[in-house]
């Protein structure tokens, strides 16, 4: 019988030094059993400075819930042609403390504190990304725009 896993601070202290200590600034500490199980549900550290290319989910059941643990966590929410429609600010005893998002909704989160983690929840299996779900209008994570481009997405939460 596997024991119950307890979400305490020692966990999300680990799991955000992993991403603080990580080249794309970010970790996920996973609670599913692999990438084909039919539900994820994941710690997600996100560090300031890490980019995370816009994108949407097609797929009917990969609507997607984001609850903030710790830190803050600027959500940004845009329409087909890459205009923002929305920016939330999520934290734990702040006003907005996660987000559900449906599928085909354009989003991209950014930490806006060191050491940010939410919990994550969405439809597996795991699938990467494909040209219909990335956003044709922002640059690919690694490319020489990135950087210019989640700078002026961070600007909107200053």
């Amino acid at each position: 019988m596997k024991s119950p896993l307890l979400i305490d601070q020692a966990l999300l202290d680990s799991v955000s030094g992993e991403a603080s200590r990580s080249p794309r600034q970010r970790k996920n500490r996973n609670f599913h059993a692999d990438d084909a199980a039919p539900a994820h549900r994941l710690l997600n550290a996100i560090e300031p400075g890490s980019y995370l290319m816009p994108h949407r989910h097609l797929d009917a059941n990969k609507d997607e819930t984001m609850i903030v643990l710790r830190g803050r966590l600027g959500v940004v929410f845009f329409d087909e042609l890459g205009q923002v429609q929305q920016t939330a600010v999520l934290a734990p005893m702040g006003p907005i403390c996660g987000v559900d998002i449906p599928h085909g909704v354009y989003h991209t989160v950014l930490a806006l504190d060191p050491g940010t983690v939410m919990l994550e929840a969405k439809g597996g299996p795991y699938l990467p990304l494909d040209e219909a779900e990335r956003a044709p209008w922002a640059p690919a994570e690694g490319a020489p725009q990135a950087a210019a481009y989640a700078l002026s997405l961070r600007e909107r939460f200053a």
